[in-house]
């Protein structure tokens, strides 16, 4: 039900039939999370790699999900050639109906495990919750036991 609401909130168009992502991690799966701020979870199909972006106003999501995606990256070690071509590979998008029931199972289990780091959520630090969510083990998904920090 969130994405639902998220996907309407976007106004981005959809895909066309067999239209493929061009950037290099590929597909990204959000949902939104209804909490005080409200957040969307963006949850990356090729490594599990999570990222939380707060959602207001939902009109500029996408402008404040690339370089808060670059930060993420670089934390994570990768280059700055690589997080500028994802970057530049993101002027465009859409926005489709998540079709992978396993990286949604993988969103919901990030999403209950964010509510239970952040308790207190008074001073949430988006960057390090996200950082944290990465270290998480995610299998037995295509036959191994890694977590996103690791991919």
């Amino acid at each position: 039900m969130p994405q639902q609401k998220l996907r309407h909130c976007l106004r981005a168009a959809a895909p066309q039939q067999e239209e493929r992502s061009t950037t290099a991690l590929g597909d990204w799966y959000a949902t939104a999370l209804f909490w005080r701020p409200q957040l969307a979870l963006f949850v990356n199909e090729a490594t599990l790699l999570p990222l939380l972006v707060p959602l207001a106003p939902s009109t500029t999501l996408f402008e404040r999900f690339v370089p808060a995606l670059s930060t993420l990256l670089s934390a994570h070690g990768a280059s700055p050639a690589f997080t500028g071509a994802e970057a530049e590979e993101m002027a465009e998008r859409r926005v489709a109906k998540t079709s992978n029931r396993s990286v949604v199972g993988i969103m919901n289990e990030f999403t209950f495990l964010a509510e239970a780091y952040s308790a207190d959520r008074g001073d949430l630090d988006l960057g390090e919750l996200s950082l944290r969510l990465a270290e998480t083990p995610c299998g037995p998904l295509y036959k191994r036991h890694i977590s996103p920090d690791r991919c």
